[in-house]
């Protein structure tokens, strides 16, 4: 490997604690969500133009799913 790309491959593999915790953060809140969305009655799914298997598969995608 040259040094230009060793450079580029170790910027790429660096993170901060703080992004770490920015990402956990942000797969707490769409699980949180998630859950949410499962329990709202029908009228209110219909209210925000979802069905009810819409808010299961919603619900259903692992927490890293966007």
């Amino acid at each position: 490997m040259t040094t230009t790309t060793m450079t580029s491959f170790r910027t790429h593999r660096l993170f901060s604690w703080e992004q770490v915790m920015r990402r956990i953060g942000e797969w707490q809140r769409r699980s949180r969500s998630r859950q949410e969305l499962e329990g709202l009655s029908d009228a209110t799914l219909r209210d925000i133009g979802i069905t009810r298997c819409d808010a299961h598969r919603e619900a259903n995608k692992p927490f890293w799913m966007a």
